[in-house]
């Protein structure tokens, strides 16, 4: 039965709903708002609020020039021009700087906090005329109504009624379509947990040209990030297999700090470090909706998939999912005849991004792939090609494939001469599989 009422008076319309004030929703609300359509945005808290994800690539570069907000942006941010790999196991180092990529028109990013950087994107939608709901959380949809996607929600403890031409879901793990059309599905390739917090006064690269790179350390049981922010605030986290965080036994502070420990690159940058922020956790967490889009709804950003963060794509991949579901549905409203071929494009951009960097994250723990990053080579330029990997310029027409392809080949050359370790770590993953899905 239909869960609303398609003659209520209290029902509000529009020609877009948002579900999701993050990256993604905001960036579609601009860019249908701009093209003069009316737009709904739903948030479930009120900007700004705390998010995790706070390491920016050179390819978001454009898109903040796309939105008209490159300059907030880069008022905020510490500038990233490179990323550091670093091995516990025998204390190697290699610095990869994205002005060495394959386009040098990309030669940084920025490193933020997402609470400013996230209420600047929404803050945006709504001046370019998208209708702002915070604290509203979506309940319920209903398809059923072959005119409009109605869409029950909450705020204040007060019932509201939506109804839109169609629908964007951008409510990032929480997947509100995701889970209520039985569409998810976790990547059991991927099994990983994390815990994360931010540290003051933590020890940062006095070079001018490093002082805001992300650091990367490889350890035992997974790998950890640093990330210097604004204010002398660090983000610091660790990526750790399941049965490592199942060892817990102590409370999650302690556990998180032992952790850290582990790696002693690391905790030479926390020397004298105090924690500002809870520790926080969260359990295996890849996933990836089975469709992109249905006849009246779109799925962007972390509502369609989330990866594994080890190279920073998860806003590169919301912000490009946003523009490109906001251009589809431009071309839907105002062509419906097109709509097909809109929707496919869409389709195409948003698997895109996971597609490209997936086998890389499936790998990047495993001995081989280390050997690679930590003595990398510029045969067949796939440093290049990898540094644009590194870069999120996967999305325009920079030629990286065939170097691409040549680096898999030479991952699996490099693995077969270290077959008692490349095996050893093949087991443990399949092992960490089975107690994910335990």
């Amino acid at each position: 039965m239909p869960e609303h009422d398609p003659n209520s008076a209290h029902t509000e319309r529009c020609d877009v709903l948002i579900v999701g004030g993050g990256p993604a929703g905001a960036s579609a609300a601009a860019v249908l708002a701009e093209r003069g359509h009316q737009v709904v945005l739903l948030e479930r808290a009120r900007h700004p609020r705390f998010h995790i994800g706070e390491s920016l690539l050179p390819a978001n570069l454009p898109l903040f020039e796309r939105l008209g907000v490159a300059a907030a942006i880069g008022s905020i941010g510490v500038p990233k021009r490179g990323a550091q790999f670093h091995a516990h196991a025998d204390a190697r180092t290699q610095r990869f700087a994205f002005a060495d990529s394959w386009n040098p028109r990309l030669p940084l990013a920025y490193q933020v906090r997402r609470s400013q950087f996230d209420e600047i994107l929404i803050r945006r939608a709504a001046a370019l005329g998208a209708r702002v709901v915070e604290e509203c959380r979506a309940r319920a949809v209903d398809f059923t109504d072959p005119e409009c996607v109605h869409v029950r929600a909450e705020r204040a403890g007060t019932e509201r009624a939506f109804a839109a031409r169609y629908l964007i879901d951008a409510s990032g793990r929480d997947t509100f379509l995701g889970n209520r059309l039985g569409e998810k599905r976790r990547d059991r390739r991927h099994a990983s947990c994390a815990m994360f917090a931010h540290f003051a006064d933590a020890r940062c690269e006095t070079d001018a040209l490093r002082c805001g790179d992300i650091a990367l350390f490889w350890f035992e049981h997974g790998w950890l990030w640093f990330i210097p922010l604004p204010d002398g605030i660090s983000s610091v986290g660790a990526v750790v297999w399941p049965s490592y965080m199942k060892s817990r036994s102590q409370d999650l502070r302690t556990f998180f700090l032992q952790t850290l420990a582990r790696a002693p690159a690391l905790n030479a940058r926390l020397a004298g470090a105090r924690l500002a922020s809870d520790v926080e956790a969260t359990g295996s967490y890849s996933y990836r909706c089975a469709h992109t889009h249905g006849a009246r709804h779109l799925i962007i950003g972390d509502a369609y998939s989330f990866v594994d963060p080890v190279f920073s794509s998860g806003v590169l991949f919301a912000m490009v999912g946003g523009i490109a579901a906001g251009e589809a549905l431009d071309e839907c409203l105002r062509e419906p005849g097109r709509k097909r071929r809109a929707l496919r494009r869409f389709k195409r951009t948003v698997r895109r991004g996971p597609r490209r960097f997936a086998w890389f994250i499936h790998h990047m723990t495993r001995p081989a792939m280390q050997a690679l990053f930590l003595a990398p080579r510029n045969a067949l330029r796939m440093r290049e090609a990898l540094l644009s990997l590194l870069s999120g310029d996967i999305f325009a027409d920079t030629p990286i494939g065939p170097s691409l392809r040549a680096f898999q080949g030479l991952y699996y050359l490099t693995a077969l001469t270290m077959p008692r370790r490349s095996l050893r770590a093949l087991a443990h993953r399949r092992r960490e599989v089975r107690v994910s899905s335990a």
